[in-house]
């Protein structure tokens, strides 16, 4: 009860209720006695209702402030137990909502902070390996005595080093861009027979050298509707991804088709397909499966299914029946 008059708004209404009492009493006892003791009674009755109701309104202001000084220090659990009308309960309704969305946005930013920790982490354990062994290519290279030939391989090897830390360099800033949304895409509509040749082209030399066939199927009339340029990024890296793992005298398949609902892209390898363990996690960012090469980075696959989903598309993989893989890709022509 003490506590309700620490409030300067109680005792300023406190004192201009008594003013007023005491006047209208004053008046009433100047008039006739009788109407002054009436208008004390009915003042005072009035002023016991009054004080009930700010008191009342005063505990639940205080339980409420209780209440988020809990929440504050860690209270996990919410306590929704006022179910009444009026202003207080739609004032700890929307205290409530305001807490609850407060302590998602909370543990959205811990999560987003322990992501971008992972991230980092992985980034500099994959450039460490090549700039590693750079450092070792440039310490042999010191050595005076050296060949010719052995030079010049070095060299291309150094060459070949620095080469994967820039693919590496550019995915990851392209990955970047397409979480913070600062990329256009210029949607076009594109023959799919021609869009999947170029898609294939950058393959062609090593298609050849590791012995292997390129196999592309798709109707004449079919088009897709896509930003050319990412999309060739994202095809291109799921085909190169089932090259590395198509064993040699194998044919490489590409399929396209169109529907009144999306455009199909499937590609398919004769490898050892994929891990029943790995395929919940193959799309993630620096995922390397059991059978990964070493020189994967794990961020191809991830670079595709981030494109893909600006394009309101989807890519999907699975292991064929009669052996390897299959990668699915599905453009829509509307959202899903």
């Amino acid at each position: 009860m003490s506590q309700i008059w620490r409030n300067g708004e109680i005792k300023y209404q406190t004192l201009i209720y008594l003013l007023i009492t005491a006047v209208a009493a004053a008046l009433g006892f100047w008039m006739e006695p009788r109407v002054g003791a009436l208008i004390l009674a009915v003042c005072g009755a009035f002023g016991l209702f009054f004080g009930a109701v700010s008191l009342r309104r005063y505990g639940e202001i205080q339980r409420l402030s209780q209440e988020l000084d809990r929440i504050l220090h860690g209270e996990e659990r919410l306590e929704l137990e006022s179910c009444r009308e009026g202003d207080l309960a739609v004032l700890r309704d929307e205290i409530y909502k305001m807490t609850v969305r407060l302590r998602e946005q909370s543990s959205r930013l811990l999560g987003e902070k322990q992501y971008l920790a992972d991230s980092l982490a992985d980034i500099s354990h994959q450039i460490r390996t090549p700039l590693t062994s750079l450092n070792l290519t440039v310490s042999m290279l010191q050595q005076p005595q050296m060949e010719e030939g052995r030079r010049r391989e070095l060299l291309l090897e150094m060459k070949r080093l620095l080469s994967r830390v820039e693919w590496l360099v550019e995915s990851l800033l392209k990955l970047s861009k397409l979480d913070a949304g600062s990329i256009s895409f210029c949607m076009e509509k594109i023959d799919l027979q021609e869009f999947l040749r170029q898609a294939a082209e950058p393959l062609a030399i090593p298609l050849e050298i590791r012995g292997q066939g390129l196999e592309i199927s798709a109707a004449p009339e079919s088009c897709l509707t896509a930003d050319r340029a990412w999309t060739l990024e994202a095809v291109t890296n799921v085909l190169k991804n089932c090259m590395e793992y198509n064993p040699e005298g194998e044919t490489l398949r590409i399929k396209g088709l169109e529907n009144p609902l999306y455009t199909e892209i499937t590609v398919e390898d004769r490898g050892p397909g994929i891990s029943p363990e790995d395929l919940p996690h193959l799309f993630e960012r620096f995922y390397r499966g059991k059978q990964a090469g070493k020189n994967s980075f794990g961020i191809g696959l991830a670079l595709s299914r981030a494109i893909l989903a600006r394009e309101n598309g989807t890519i999907q993989a699975e292991n064929r029946p009669g052996g390897g893989s299959r990668f699915v890709i599905r453009l829509y022509k509307g959202t899903v």
